[in-house]
Order: C-alpha cells, then sequence, then structure tokens
C-alpha cells in the first residue's frame, strides 16, 4: 500500500493497491484538494506557504501551510473586531449555517477522512470515526441554540420590585481564540469553533502545527457553508504568533487543548480573561473482585492503544484485585499482541504511528526507566520509528514516569490490590483528575467508589475512554479549568446580559377601569 503523496499545487493525492472498500476507492479516484495556508482578512493566504506538514508515518511531506507574523495576528483580530461592531448575524443564521455544514461534511465525509489520516497517527478507520463525531459536535452546536434563550428576571417575587420587569438573554463574549492540539485534528477543532460561533462570537484558530491542514479544511467547509468571513480566521505557524493571539486585549476567552505547562504559560501570558483549559489524564480503572475479568480485560485494551494511545481518555493505570490479577493480566496481554501496528490506511491496521519519531523515543525511555526500576513487559516495548508497540507493565515502581505523569502513548500498567481504600487512594494520587473506570457487579460498591474518586467522570463497568460529544467533559486538579461539551462550552463562552424596565407608576388622574369600561359601553 502507498502512503499520500503531495502534488506540486499542494494537493494531497492516495495511491493504494487493489481490493479497497469504497472510502479508499474515493480516495484513490479522486484528490483532496487543501486550501491555502492560512485565513484571515476574509480571504486565503496564499504566499509564505513554506510550514511543511508531514506524515509521522514515514516523513513524507503531504502539504505546507503559511509561515506567519504577529503582524499578521493583529490584522486577523482587528478585522473579526470589526465586523462584530458592524455586522449582524442573528442566532437563526448561525443555526442554518452550522446545519448546512453538517450536510456538507457528511459529503466531504471521505476527503476529510483521508486529510486526517495522512497527517496524524490516526489510522483511516480512526480517522473515519472522527469525521463522523466532528458531524455530531457541529450538529448539537447548531442544536444549542436553544441555550441562548435566557430567561425572566424575578422582579415579582422581590422587595425590590417596584413596578419593574426584566429578562436575560446569553450574548457572546466577543473574540475567541482557539488553541488545539494533534491526536483529534478535525473534532477537537469543532469543539471550538462550533459552540463559539453559535454563541455569536468571532473565533482566531490556530490549530496544531503538526496537524494543521485538518482544521484548516473545516475552516473552508464552514465559510461554504454560509459562516461570515468576518467571523473566522485561522493562523497556523510563526514566530510569535502564540503570545500575539493570547495577549491581544481583543480576545475576550482563550479556549485550548494542551498540557498544564503550556497552559500555566498562556494564562502567565494572557492576563486578566477568560480561559477555558482541558488538560489530559493520567485515567487510572479499578477491576473488583467481582468483577468480569473478560469484559474488564477487553475494555483495557480498547482503551489503552486507540491514536496508539495519544488520547486524554486513554487507559493507563490498572489497579487490579489480587484474585482476578493473573486472569486479568493473561487476558490484556493477549489481547494487546493481537493488536496489529502498522500502515496507516491499511484498514486491518490497529495502531499507527505516534506523532513523531521523538515522541516514540520519549516513551521507549520511559518504559525503559520503569524496566530498569524493576518493571516486567508482557507484551509491545519495542520501537521502529514513530511507531511505538502496545505496551504491557507489570511491577511498575510508583515514582517511575510512566505512572507518575501522562504518558500520551501506548503503554498501559497494571497493578493488583487488595483492599478496595488502596486502590481509591492509589488511583487519586494523581495530579490529573480526568476519568476513571470502575468494574464490579454491585451497585452498592460501584456508587461509594465513584463518590470517592476525585475526577470528571467515573464509567462504571467501563474506562475512562468514554466521551460523547454532549456531556460536560473535563477534570478536576491539572486536568483543565471549565467543562467543554457543546452546550457546556456555548454557556462558557457567553454571558447572561439582562434587561431590566421601569414601568410608569399609575397617575391619580388616569381615568379609572370602571370608568373607562362605562366609556367603552
Amino acid at each position: 500500500m502507498k502512503e499520500p503523496m503531495l502534488e506540486s499545487n499542494n494537493t494531497l493525492a492516495i495511491s493504494q493497491e487493489s481490493g479497497e472498500d469504497t472510502a479508499t476507492v474515493g480516495a484513490r479516484s479522486g484528490v483532496a484538494n487543501l486550501p491555502g495556508g492560512a485565513f484571515f482578512e476574509g480571504r486565503w493566504q496564499t504566499a509564505e506557504m513554506t510550514v511543511e506538514v508531514r506524515d509521522p508515518q514515514d516523513g513524507s511531506v503531504v502539504g505546507w501551510v503559511c509561515t506567519s507574523t504577529p503582524g499578521d495576528v493583529k490584522r486577523a483580530i482587528a478585522h473579526i473586531h470589526r465586523h462584530l461592531q458592524v455586522q449582524d448575524w442573528p442566532l437563526r443564521a448561525r443555526r442554518e449555517a452550522l446545519e448546512k455544514a453538517v450536510l456538507l461534511l457528511g459529503e466531504q465525509s471521505t476527503r476529510f477522512s483521508i486529510i486526517v489520516a495522512a497527517e496524524s497517527s490516526k489510522t483511516i478507520n480512526e480517522a473515519e470515526r472522527e469525521v463522523r463525531r466532528c458531524m455530531e459536535t457541529l450538529r448539537l452546536s447548531a442544536a444549542a441554540s436553544e441555550e441562548l434563550a435566557g430567561a425572566t428576571l424575578g422582579f415579582d417575587d422581590s422587595l425590590a420590585a417596584g413596578s419593574k420587569v426584566g429578562w436575560y438573554s446569553r450574548k457572546p463574549v466577543g473574540i475567541v481564540a482557539a488553541i488545539t492540539p494533534f491526536n483529534d485534528p478535525l473534532n477537537l477543532v469543532a469543539h471550538k469553533l462550533g459552540p463559539a460561533l453559535i454563541g455569536g462570537n468571532g473565533v482566531v484558530l490556530k490549530p496544531s502545527g503538526r496537524t494543521p491542514l485538518s482544521g484548516l479544511a473545516l475552516v473552508e467547509l464552514l465559510l461554504e457553508a454560509g459562516v461570515p468571513s468576518g467571523r473566522i480566521a485561522a493562523i497556523v505557524s510563526g514566530p510569535g504568533v502564540s503570545e500575539a493571539l493570547v495577549t491581544d486585549e481583543r480576545v475576550d476567552l482563550i479556549s485550548f487543548t494542551g498540557g498544564p505547562a503550556t497552559a500555566d504559560r498562556i494564562a502567565a501570558a494572557a492576563g486578566a480573561k477568560k480561559i477555558l483549559s482541558e488538560l489530559g489524564g493520567n485515567n487510572a480503572t479499578i477491576v473488583c473482585a467481582d468483577a468480569d475479568p473478560v469484559a474488564a480485560a477487553a475494555a483495557i485494551v480498547a482503551g489503552a492503544f486507540g491514536v496508539a494511545g495519544q488520547n486524554c481518555l486513554s487507559v493507563q493505570r490498572v489497579y487490579v484485585h489480587t484474585s482476578l490479577f493473573e486472569q486479568v493480566l493473561e487476558q490484556v496481554t493477549a489481547g494487546t499482541k493481537a493488536l496489529r501496528t502498522g500502515p496507516k490506511l491499511d484498514r486491518s491496521t490497529d495502531i499507527g504511528p505516534m506523532i513523531s519519531e521523538a515522541e516514540a523515543r520519549r516513551v521507549e525511555e520511559w518504559v525503559e526507566e520503569a524496566r530498569s526500576a524493576g518493571a516486567t513487559v508482557h507484551a509491545g516495548g519495542t520501537r521502529r520509528g514513530a511507531f511505538y508497540e502496545p505496551t504491557v507493565l507489570t511491577d511498575v515502581f510508583s515514582r517511575c514516569r510512566v505512572i507518575r505523569d501522562e504518558v500520551f502513548g501506548p503503554v498501559v500498567s497494571i497493578l493488583p490490590f487488595i483492599e478496595v481504600q488502596d486502590a481509591i487512594y492509589e488511583a487519586n494520587n494523581s495530579e490529573y483528575g480526568l476519568q476513571a473506570g470502575i468494574f464490579t457487579q454491585s451497585i452498592d460498591v460501584a456508587l461509594a467508589l465513584a463518590d470517592k474518586l476525585h475526577v470528571g467522570t467515573v464509567v462504571i463497568n467501563g474506562t475512562s475512554d468514554v466521551r460523547i460529544d454532549s456531556m460536560p467533559f473535563g477534570g478536576f486538579k491539572k486536568s483543565g479549568v471549565g467543562r467543554e461539551g457543546v452546550r457546556h462550552a456555548v454557556h462558557e463562552m457567553t454571558q447572561p446580559k439582562n434587561t431590566i424596565i421601569n414601568l410608569a407608576e399609575p397617575r391619580s388622574d388616569r381615568q379609572s377601569l370602571d370608568g373607562l369600561i362605562e366609556t367603552t359601553a
């Protein structure tokens, strides 16, 4: 199977062997035309397209984006700022544009799947799932127009009522800076753009420089669907552009997905403005003595290695009661060894490459650190370029980085416990608190454990790797600030605005109601 190649006009061409299904035939018979390398001031920028976008699988170039400047950022923000002041975009039109975007994305799903797979770590199967989720996110964003209705103010139940009436409605915060990561290069962009736009905001997107093409293609699609060009911009790369974006006083809200260290730097630079941040996790799953070990093991394998483990919901630490430990370990090891690591566009591939060879080397170093401290490797533990084999560890010292930090790679550690209180303590013994899983057949045990886990979501008889795009998404501690999930993000990206009317007091000389009725009669 041949991999994506770039033609001279920034067009992604896909060539594959025979025996393809509908999606891959579509990819081979057509091309995925990519837009310019940045979008601002209402037009695509095609000069200075000098930044290469490479396929992490083999290093081949799949596209170019613009090298931008802080001045470009200021121009982009100024254009949106002016548009917000002088051009109305009614809620109905916002909803209709997002609804049309869903239809267009369905029509172009093959093209978008190929772009996602070409520039990221995702296999073609994972890329297709992401496109479907992006459609769901945009659909939910359109439906979230209902969240902007507001409500009446309770003057009739207040001592200060007098003759006042009033209501509040939800209004846009203004300009949203949307900064997105590489691991979900399409749907995480939609999770920021969709709520921002339905809320009536303008938005400047800065996608990951490793996977910018998916985000740029989504901007192009939103423009085609009817989003005004004065409401959206996208800038990818260039010295000083990130700082220029987050520090501009006209930016009202920053929505960032990434790591805690970067979030700290953004907060320090941005000053007093609203920041929403989703910062990852070090997720634990607890398998109790009464759990179904086969079902638990299958869920652990499914939840630990998707997108080569580069998933903030990935299962990283598994605490198993000693009575089931050997059985669960055997099942997880067998399931892991059955996974196929290989080319992303091969439909039999389960695990693709990591986003770069440097990241694969980092994971290799962390596993070797654990091995040197006494850990046992039951599956995987080997690297080939940017590929790292899915890895199962036991006997891992608690101070090792594969336990202490977010691995963000295809590594899971299986650890025994005797008392469930110890499992709860160890699960909570992390700087992160995103999601967790519990396996038990007792609803009493499940609810008691769920109450004690200090995380944003607890999944009972499942792992941490569960998310629907409508749920409030985020965590405690270093896992982030605020919540995503479309309706919740709409609330974060809008503000309540009160309107109060002082009604005229009744005049003493005004004709009485009885007199008015008599006169009328």
